[in-house]
């Protein structure tokens, strides 16, 4: 996957401040169903928020490390326990697409 660019994770960045997280990992940590979930919901909203339950910070950046692999999204932003993850989906849906939706936002 191409690196995004300035312009681009700005625009993203903008569209990720009226969102929720939308997957919550707590204290199971990353799971296979937290991977399948986070998996559907970028296929189906392709922006999306995910909040990282616990205090010790190297444990959140390696949580983040891995679920960005595990699903080949990008980390647009970090900022404490919120994560903002973009991935392409290969069939954009119009109506649940955050980038979509907010488009409005990104000017």
């Amino acid at each position: 996957m191409t690196a995004l660019s300035i312009h681009e994770r700005k625009r993203l960045r903008q569209i990720g401040h009226v969102l929720n997280p939308v997957v919550m990992i707590g204290g199971q940590g990353l799971t296979d169903a937290v991977i399948e979930e986070t998996l559907r919901a970028l296929n189906d909203h392709e922006l999306i928020k995910v909040k990282i339950a616990g205090e010790d910070r190297e444990a959140r950046t390696a949580t983040i490390d891995a679920i960005v692999e595990a699903t080949g999204a990008q980390a647009v932003q970090k900022i404490g326990k919120i994560v903002l993850l973009y991935k392409k989906a290969a069939k954009q849906n119009q109506h649940l697409s955050n980038l979509v939706r907010h488009a409005h936002l990104a000017n």
